[in-house]
């Protein structure tokens, strides 16, 4: 007696949908802070052409204090979705403060940062002593590696203000990781952009 009729038929081969996991527009609506992240890079490398170290060095040396600032800004704000706004803050005094001589970029961004992890030591944090403590260490080691690399030879500030970059993308992952602090989309994006970056300044320029 034939028991073919009681096995099921074979399912056709599946193909991915738009909505399976494993479509590319389903991967880049997961992981477009990844692809605006090297998008940013690329442009970035395009628009600088064949800088000398010491251009490069400067260039990244002057905004690596920014990174940290974003991290103190948003935990004493205490919400995460302020991640991105801060952000536009901070790339505004960027780009605005070269258009003046007086005062250097890294200064005014270290100053900024002093005055947060002042107002977060004598006012409080909303996330505890404990992540104010973490972020304020890693204030102080970020904007130190760039200081220290603005401050010596280019050809020796290049794996400072790389290692600044570089340690800053681990600190981005263990953040997206842990989901502490920033917005998990920032995290994933400053966390591919600084590693590029360190890249860049070792291996690129």
């Amino acid at each position: 007696m034939s028991t073919s009729a009681s096995q099921p038929a074979p399912r056709p081969a599946s193909h991915p949908t738009a909505h399976s996991p494993h479509h590319p527009a389903a991967t880049l609506k997961r992981r477009w802070p990844t692809a605006l992240a090297l998008a940013v890079v690329a442009l970035n490398v395009i628009a600088s052409g064949s800088q000398d170290v010491a251009d490069a060095v400067g260039g990244f040396g002057e905004i690596l204090p920014l990174l940290p600032l974003i991290y103190l800004a948003v935990n004493q704000i205490g919400k995460p979705q302020a991640t991105w706004p801060v952000l536009g803050a901070g790339l505004v005094v960027v780009f605005a403060l070269p258009f003046q001589d007086a005062v250097a970029p890294s200064t005014v961004l270290v100053a900024l940062s002093l005055a947060l992890l002042a107002w977060g030591a004598l006012r409080g944090t909303p996330h505890g002593r404990a992540t104010f403590g973490l972020q304020a260490t890693g204030a102080l080691l970020f904007c130190g590696l760039g200081l220290a690399g603005l401050a010596v030879d280019p050809d020796l500030g290049r794996y400072l203000v790389a290692a600044g970059w570089f340690f800053h993308g681990v600190w981005d992952f263990v953040h997206l990781r842990l989901d502490k602090v920033v917005s998990r989309t920032f995290a994933e994006w400053c966390g591919v952009i600084d590693v590029c970056v360190a890249v860049q300044l070792l291996f690129v320029v």
